[in-house]
């Protein structure tokens, strides 16, 4: 076993104190997963919102009460918090940024009201990114490696070698960057740029400018000493393959041998049939039976009549287009024709959210819309459901069929990224779902068909895909060790 790392994991979302993806499930898991291998992973975000603190137990740290930094020309005063996550035999510790000027609101990225990005988004995370690197001296705990996530923590590798180059404090200090969404890049005017106090000369297109554009992500991409994504061919696909470096292409192509793939975890802890409490019936891969009650009550909730042979297909996701939003709306009309019921779940584009509340206005008795964020729906759905459908356009990694799998729903996907490193078709011996190649709605809906067609005319073949998904194990512990063999070559680096 080789010695720990010191890794202080940045990130802008943390499951119990926010969440809007699966980045918050991931940075409540993954830490905890590698403190349990020997590291120390400390954890820091913003704080958003009146949290409860008593619940949360969220405390004081005395020496880093009122402490001040420069944003642009403004001095912008916060505290930092602290608390614990904790898991079965597992726990991290957790920073928590509070400031009133940037996350007082509840909204993480967005404004809970108007649905729309904040406008001075820039400035929230700018913010953030100088405050983490600022308060390590304080802490007087070093890191060996700074782990960011996303575009909401990349600019801290270019202050980190910029800004702290000749501060003995931090050197050797290395930073990997996680990219979970590379569609998401943080892009804000190029006047944006002056607020972050870095150097004009790294305003270029092979840095921190894209398309006369001041881009967050690329930046971090440019100055990270390795970059990670969250499934091996995800890794592949956006450093060979136009179509997926979602504009980025470029210089990931030029950062190629520094980019690897390691794919999530979830945390059977919180997904598990077997102990979760948000579910009416828990259940186990011998008792298929107890499924079909939570599917019963799941139709009940929502006033919907239930007849066995019928099949409900799930859809939890961002409503956008790169999940595959655009293809389902185009073959939802001729998908109801068939003997199905469907529940979707998410938020996303206005267009989308009218479209479909439309359509359950058309078929009340088979399609049940819940236009909102809500993880305890997610878990009955993920009990009730039969099928999964997760027809992504790009898919980084997905943790939406690994809770399937779980809870014994069959996915039914696109072969792309994390979908592809996790599912096996179902024409193969140990087939645990469905998938199609194309991007096209014909392809969607054939191979809808298709699932449908094998649960209602081959059910031994049917929950023997159910048993092999239940059967699987992706819990954090074989990721985890991955992750440490990165932060030693990012030290090596």
């Amino acid at each position: 076993m080789s010695k720990g790392y010191n890794v202080l994991f940045v990130t802008s979302e943390v499951f119990p104190y926010s969440k809007t993806s699966g980045l918050a499930d991931i940075s409540n898991s993954l830490p905890r997963a590698l403190n349990s291998l020997g590291n120390v992973v400390r954890i820091i975000s913003p704080k958003y919102g009146s949290q409860d603190e008593r619940k949360l137990q969220i405390h004081e740290i005395k020496r880093l009460k009122e402490l001040a930094i420069e944003v642009g020309d403004r001095r912008c005063k916060f505290n930092i918090k602290s608390s614990f996550i904790y898991g079965r035999n597992t726990k991290a510790q957790m920073y928590l940024l509070e400031n009133n000027d940037f996350f007082k609101n509840k909204g993480i990225y967005q404004n809970p009201r108007t649905k729309k990005d904040f406008s001075n988004n820039d400035e929230r995370f700018i913010f953030f990114n100088k405050v983490v690197l600022e308060i390590l001296e304080i802490l007087q705990w070093k890191p060996d490696v700074i782990h960011c996530n996303d575009w909401q923590t990349a600019l801290i590798p270019a202050y980190l070698k910029i800004h702290y180059k000749d501060n003995p404090y931090y050197k050797n200090i290395k930073t990997l960057l996680t990219i979970h969404n590379l569609d998401s890049q943080g892009v804000f005017p190029k006047s944006s740029f002056s607020k972050t106090g870095l150097p004009k000369s790294i305003l270029t297109a092979d840095k921190a400018l894209h398309k006369d554009k001041f881009n967050f992500l690329k930046t971090g991409i440019a100055f990270a000493d390795k970059i990670n994504t969250v499934s091996e061919k995800y890794a592949e696909e956006i450093s060979h393959d136009k179509d997926y470096g979602c504009g980025l292409e470029n210089i990931l192509a030029k950062r190629k041998k520094d980019i690897s793939g390691i794919l999530n975890g979830i945390d059977y802890s919180i997904w598990n049939p077997n102990i979760d409490k948000i579910i009416p019936y828990r259940y186990t891969y011998q008792e298929i039976p107890l499924k079909y009650e939570n599917k019963r009550e799941l139709l009940s909730m929502f006033n919907i009549g239930y007849k066995e042979d019928t099949p409900l297909i799930g859809l939890i996701t961002r409503l956008v287009d790169i999940k595959g939003t655009d293809l389902l709306i185009k073959i939802l009309p001729e998908l109801l024709k068939e003997d199905i019921k469907m529940i979707i779940l998410g938020i996303g584009e206005e267009k989308y959210h009218r479209y479909l509340l439309e359509a359950r206005k058309k078929y009340p008795e088979k399609l049940i819309v819940e236009i909102e964020f809500n993880e305890q729906l997610a878990h009955c759905i993920q009990a009730g459901c039969d099928m999964m459908l997760i027809p992504s356009r790009q898919e980084p990694c997905s943790l939406i069929q690994m809770y399937a799998y779980a809870y014994g729903t069959v996915p039914v996907v696109r072969n792309t990224g994390g979908l592809a490193d996790t599912i096996v078709d179902y024409r193969k011996t140990n087939g645990n779902g469905f998938m199609f190649n194309n991007y096209e709605p014909g392809e969607l809906l054939k191979t809808i068909k298709t699932a449908i067609s094998v649960y209602k005319n081959n059910r031994p073949k049917w929950n023997n895909m159910i048993r092999t998904g239940m059967s699987l194990d992706f819990s954090w512990k074989v990721s985890a060790r991955k992750y440490m063999n990165l932060y030693k070559s990012v030290s090596h680096h």
